[in-house]
């Protein structure tokens, strides 16, 4: 049983995680650096550790230095909640090569669904419903190659990508080969990957997304399903659960895939597996699995 878990995060969430922490009776351990000295997650935490620095890159970002502050506190967990390192396989490691639970997913399977061809393959294997789509793209060539294939319009898409950059529509050959160096680049400044991949579009689609937990031992529960359809370049703007107007019984397919997929990788921890929902032919499709907290969560666990 923990005891002392120290929150490798700041603002809101800290916050959050602190009040959970004393919920259940845990000494909750902040990190903060220079700029948050005064913040009010360090002022309710139980004992608070400086990093030093003002940028993430010198805080909340190193590693090294959360893993000393866990040390010197006595941490048994370590929770890096959403963002900075939540989705970092390597601190993963680091933590239990430490000694120390990372409170989230196993660096198997941050890798494992980090990358979104390697999720697609993951989802195929367990037998859920995927839109046609390529394997990663070595060139503007292979990309047309497989276009013939797959149909337009279609998404080029980043493999590292998150919230709603390196993704891009095409409709036609000249737009992919004109898109390709472009989202190729974005992958590269803002995820380290530049690999590539192409997914049919579908037009009449929602977006509809199943949260899950499991203990990391094959149980699997499935916490609802939210409708994120409202967005504004890609990037959610409401979230509503139930998801209305779906078909009759929908919902429970939706999540019994979801729950298919992570019993598959015997996923530990919350996440979400994120479908897209073919209005036109009341179909859905693999999208992505989010091995992290969300600030959506709070909607589903509210209601559920």
């Amino acid at each position: 049983m923990f005891e002392k878990i120290l929150i490798a995060n700041r603002g809101e969430i800290a916050v959050r995680i602190i009040h959970a922490c004393h919920d259940l009776g845990l000494e909750a351990v902040a990190v903060y650096a220079d700029d948050d000295a005064d913040a009010l997650f360090v002022q309710l935490a139980d004992e608070a550790i400086a990093l030093g620095g003002d940028a993430p890159a010198d805080s909340y970002l190193r590693s090294d230095k959360i893993l000393a502050a866990a040390r010197q506190c006595g941490a048994d967990a370590i929770i890096p909640g959403y963002g900075f390192l939540s989705e970092n396989a390597s601190f993963a490691e680091q933590c239990a090569e430490a000694g120390i639970t990372f409170v989230g997913p196993t660096p198997s399977q941050l890798r494992q669904f980090g990358l979104k061809h390697e999720a697609r393959a993951l989802a195929s294997a367990a037998n859920v419903p995927l839109t046609p789509g390529s394997g990663l793209l070595d060139s503007v060539a292979h990309a047309l190659e497989e276009a013939k294939r797959v149909g337009f319009p279609l998404m080029l898409k980043s493999t590292a990508g998150g919230g709603g950059i390196g993704m891009t529509r095409c409709d036609s050959a000249d737009e992919l080969a004109e898109a390709f160096a472009t989202v190729k680049r974005l992958g590269e400044q803002f995820f380290n990957d530049a690999g590539l991949f192409i997914e049919r579009f579908v037009e009449e689609a929602r977006h509809v997304e199943v949260q899950i937990v499991g203990d990391g031992l094959g149980t699997v529960a499935a916490l609802g399903e939210r409708d994120c359809s409202l967005q504004r370049r890609n990037q959610k703007v409401l979230e509503e659960t139930p998801a209305p107007n779906l078909p009759a019984g929908m919902a429970e397919e939706l999540c019994a895939a979801a729950i298919k997929l992570a019993k598959a990788v015997s996923y530990r921890s919350a996440g979400t597996v994120e479908f897209v929902y073919d209005s036109e032919a009341e179909r859905f499709y693999f999208l992505e699995v989010n091995t992290r907290l969300q600030v959506e969560h709070g909607v589903t666990e509210q209601v559920w």
